[in-house]
């Protein structure tokens, strides 16, 4: 029943503001579940898939979905969420839940001021779309396999300011973007051993649940109280994030030790 609480307020906000949800479940996971931040972000990456998937699905029926663009933004983030998936094993847990903190304050920031930033007039088409499509794939397959997350942090804001795609249609092609983004990022982090797969049979039926809801209720519910107050659940995790110790050598040795074996 935690598992499917959890997948169920991580697919509700990731598909109502066009997120994985990987800020919501990567905490969730670690603060309830007393999982190690290597293993959520592993397991949160597989549990994404099924979030782009029942996401995009929901948009898809309103239109809202370019599928073309999705491709483009899939067609390079696969390769570098590989990269990010070791990278972030390779990192000491401390740092990676440091690294963490500064990423959900980063994305409360870019929530707090997506009313107030420029969008372009007219569509972008052709080459300049294209380039920006394929660029804004290999920064955020790298963080999505680094931080767990579908990357709609990055996708949505640069298909909106740069591109001009309507806020709707951002959203639905970044998540359906997520899906082979996602499969790429969770099966490096399967081989590295950091998924854990006793609790994706309560999580997935929840993030299903959870991403239809919010996907739907995104077409009929005003966002701007929820998105402060999504803003400042994430700037007070960050912030504990950020507040992580570093360990001393010997307790840091034992980490490594006991995450290897």
């Amino acid at each position: 029943m935690i598992n499917l609480l959890i997948g169920l307020a991580a697919g509700f906000f990731g598909g109502l503001v066009g997120l994985g949800g990987g800020v919501i479940m990567i905490p969730l996971m670690v603060g309830i579940l007393k999982m190690s931040q290597h293993k959520a972000h592993g397991t949160s990456l597989v549990a994404l898939v099924f979030t782009g998937i029942s996401g995009a699905f929901t948009y898809a029926l309103n239109g809202s979905v370019d599928i073309l663009a999705s491709l483009l933004l899939a067609s390079t983030a696969i390769f570098t969420a590989r990269a990010g998936a070791r990278f972030a094993n390779a990192l000491p847990e401390w740092k990676l839940k440091r690294s963490f903190g500064g990423f959900l304050i980063l994305v409360s920031l870019l929530l707090l001021l997506k009313p107030y930033l420029y969008h372009v007039a007219e569509p972008d088409t052709g080459w300049l779309k294209i380039s920006v499509l394929l660029l804004t794939g290999i920064f955020t397959g790298f963080l999505s396999g680094m931080m767990g997350v579908g990357g709609g942090t990055i996708m949505v804001p640069s298909m909106v300011l740069i591109i001009g795609f309507t806020q709707y249609a951002a959203q639905g092609s970044s998540l359906l973007a997520m899906v082979p983004v996602g499969i790429a990022g969770a099966y490096t982090h399967w081989r590295l051993g950091n998924v854990s797969t006793g609790i994706l049979p309560g999580l997935i039926p929840g993030i299903l649940l959870g991403t239809y809801l919010g996907g739907s209720l995104a077409y009929i519910l005003p966002e701007e109280v929820l998105r402060i107050i999504f803003a400042a659940v994430l700037i007070w995790t960050g912030a504990r994030y950020l507040r992580t110790p570093k360990p001393s050598p010997d307790e840091e040795s034992i980490a490594v030790g006991n995450r290897v074996g």
